[in-house]
């Protein structure tokens, strides 16, 4: 079975993403703006979504959000168990790449490796979750102080994943990638590390690249970040 989709579908629900803090109310030229749809599109799909209860009309003709996305939030909200959706993608990462993979945030001005899942096989680096470290000058580090804490590290949006070797210890390395969640807010930095020897050539082939942006791209949009947020920042 394919996986192509319904682009009607994903066109109104596009539009929902177009509501944001400073603009919940939305006249139809400003969505069709924000979403480059032409505005008779989006009219009828506006017209659909008002039917089904996801956005209601003012009289001025402004569209908002309706009763029936607070209802699917609280369902999220009671549903949701944070370690059931990052764990999998950890292994999988693991199992992929054949490194440890983790899940770090910032907890007490520290970097907090909330979740790890270690590789089957191999010469690994060998870590707990619940295990704290200072932020440092580790790729991991600079992750969380330049999109967590704001910090003006980098003159501009660096390339990712971001890698340091030798950083913390001369014998291990790590790559590290943002991962955000609903609002596109900051959440956490998606982790690969292991021994330099092994990660220095995998960095100068970038042959981990590709894995560890789909999977923290993949993550973010679980976590509830917006789907064309996610394409531009992880556009490889």
């Amino acid at each position: 079975m394919g996986n192509d989709g319904v682009a009607a579908v994903e066109k109104a629900l596009s539009l929902l993403d177009c509501f944001k803090p400073g603009a919940e109310s939305q006249s139809l030229a400003a969505l069709a703006q924000a979403s480059g749809m032409h505005k008779t599109t989006v009219y009828r799909l506006m017209n659909s979504l008002e039917r089904m209860g996801y956005v209601v009309r003012s009289q001025a003709g402004n569209y908002s959000l309706g009763h029936r996305v607070l209802y699917l939030g609280k369902l999220f909200e009671q549903s949701f168990h944070l370690s059931s959706v990052v764990e999998p993608a950890l292994h999988a990462l693991a199992a992929s790449t054949k490194e440890s993979a983790s899940y770090y945030v910032l907890d007490n001005g520290q970097r907090l490796c909330l979740f790890r899942a270690e590789p089957s096989e191999g010469l690994r680096e060998t870590r707990l979750a619940g295990t704290s470290f200072p932020l440092d000058e580790t790729a991991i580090s600079h992750v969380i102080r330049y999109w967590g804490l704001n910090e003006p590290i980098y003159d501009a949006p660096p390339k990712m994943p971001l890698f340091t070797s030798g950083a913390r210890d001369q014998h291990t390395a790590a790559f590290a990638t943002p991962v955000f969640g609903a609002g596109d807010t900051f959440m956490a930095a998606l982790t690969l590390s292991g021994p330099a020897s092994r990660l220095i050539p995998a960095h100068e082939t970038g042959e981990l690249i590709e894995p560890q942006l789909s999977a923290a791209a993949d993550l973010s949009r679980r976590l509830g970040a917006s789907a064309g947020f996610c394409e531009k920042i992880y556009a490889m």
